[in-house]
């Protein structure tokens, strides 16, 4: 399954811009921008890209794990951004160490809490978000504007900006979902948990305990979003392949599951 490595831009395009240009500007190559973006017939002209276009480009870097930024445009706010990528202001705020949520300045670049996947031949947009976890409408929402996608079609070798899995308060960035996990594989994320505590419990599919719950501790506690690393421990072999991830709060009050996320896995 493969996900692309490395850092990528959501550029927008502007007036002048062309391919030649924009590969330039962000250090790639105009090949890459054609590939990853769908610019072919019949998709589209790549001589005939207009403003507003939306396309991703990978940034130079040898980076391994795969991150999306955002390039923020006029007309812009906190929620809009937070809305299309399906993701809470508080987090994306929060990421990006945002004081102040009704500033945003046009070319600020913000991290957006998401991964990038390289479609497959006979892939499509539902097999996609069955795999990951999401929806048709968030993978089309997070990709709006963007040339070679469509409910009905997409083609091997485009790049789809796909949401991690998030509540309000947590996010997971590592294992990603459908993935392969064995023990000792690392759980990151940010979080922001009173006196900065997570747990996670790891099921498989039948239902069956893999990993008691476990308590996890963050970088920081609340109000802060701090974040966390830890090796998965497993406390008994699973029963069948497949499985998912729980990463959640408990309620100080009542001890009751909050922020739960959960990450469909594949067990080696």
């Amino acid at each position: 399954m493969p996900i692309s490595p490395g850092t990528h831009l959501l550029y927008t395009v502007r007036p002048g811009d062309t391919l030649y240009t924009i590969a330039e500007q962000l250090g790639t190559n105009v090949p890459s921008l054609v590939q990853m973006n769908a610019l072919y017939p019949p998709i589209m002209d790549p001589d005939r890209i207009y403003p507003g276009l939306v396309l991703l480009a990978r940034l130079p870097g040898m980076a391994e794990q795969s991150s999306v930024i955002y390039q923020v445009q006029p007309g812009d706010t906190l929620y809009r951004i937070a809305e299309r990528f399906s993701v809470s202001v508080d987090m994306l705020a929060g990421l990006n160490q945002i004081q102040q949520p009704d500033i945003l300045r046009v070319a600020q670049l913000l991290y957006i809490a998401s991964f990038v996947y390289e479609v497959e031949q006979g892939d499509t947009l539902y097999r996609i978000s069955r795999r990951f976890g999401t929806s048709m409408s968030e993978l089309i929402r997070a990709n709006r504007n963007r040339p070679g996608l469509s409910s009905d079609v997409i083609y091997p070798g485009f790049r789809l900006v796909v949401p991690l899995p998030s509540s309000t308060n947590i996010v997971v960035y590592q294992p990603l979902p459908g993935t392969r996990v064995a023990p000792g594989q690392h759980l990151t994320g940010s979080a922001r948990a009173f006196e900065a505590t997570i747990n996670y419990q790891i099921l498989d599919s039948m239902g069956q305990t893999v990993t008691q719950e476990k308590a996890v501790m963050a970088s920081q506690g609340a109000p802060a979003f701090g974040t966390f690393d830890v090796p998965l421990q497993f406390d008994q072999r699973p029963t069948v392949p497949s499985g998912v991830v729980m990463v959640y709060t408990r309620s100080a009050r009542d001890g009751s599951i909050q922020d739960l996320v959960e990450i469909p896995v594949i067990f080696v």
